[in-house]
């Protein structure tokens, strides 16, 4: 799913560059009559023939409007377009969340850990450290290649450096244990709990 989704984000970005790159070279040719000041020759079909062009008539634009199948279509069309955003916004954000993680466990046999399971140990473990207020966890990568998102929100007076060194040594450890990795790249995003200033004296 994770391969399938990266291939269509860059087949969708390579389109959305190549239509945007096409339009706006139509739109400046056209508004600058590039095409008469530099003896351009255009195909036949290009839309903008000068500065007074455009995209669509009012005779085209209205000449469907009393079509009773029209506005169904449109409202339909749209539809689509908006659960097919929306399907894609949400595949981004669940698309490399890990379920579950293989496991060597010993003698060529492989056992299988939830990635939840491991979320949870990791936030709890995390949240437990002298100076963290909240943890949020996130297993993302590959089944045997995983990696993790934290993100920590420290205490007023706690210093970010011993949070960090904490983290790593503790229960990162103890989660590159778990999974048998000898290596889990992590990523953590770090913010501190907004108190009221303290008067002195």
């Amino acid at each position: 799913m994770g391969l399938v989704l990266k291939v269509l984000n860059r087949v969708l970005i390579g389109l959305a560059g190549v239509l945007l790159v096409a339009g706006g070279a139509a739109v400046l040719v056209g508004a600058f009559d590039l095409q008469r000041r530099w003896e351009m020759s255009l195909p036949s079909g290009w839309p903008f023939d000068g500065p007074r062009d455009v995209i669509a008539t009012r005779a085209e634009q209205t000449q469907w409007r009393g079509e009773g199948w029209w506005w169904p279509a449109v409202i339909v069309g749209l539809a689509v377009v908006v659960l097919l955003a929306l399907w894609w916004l949400l595949a981004q954000v669940r698309r490399r969340r890990l379920r579950e993680l293989v496991v060597d466990s010993g003698g060529g046999e492989e056992a299988v850990l939830r990635g939840r399971a491991l979320e949870e140990a990791v936030c709890a473990e995390a949240e437990a450290l002298e100076g963290v207020e909240r943890a949020l966890v996130a297993m993302l990568g590959r089944r045997t290649a995983p990696e993790a998102r934290v993100g920590l929100t420290l205490a007023p007076h706690a210093s970010p450096a011993v949070a960090l060194a904490r983290l790593d040594g503790e229960a990162l450890e103890h989660a590159r244990v778990s999974a048998g990795v000898g290596r889990l790249p992590v990523e953590v995003r770090l913010r501190a709990v907004r108190h009221r200033a303290e008067r002195v004296g």
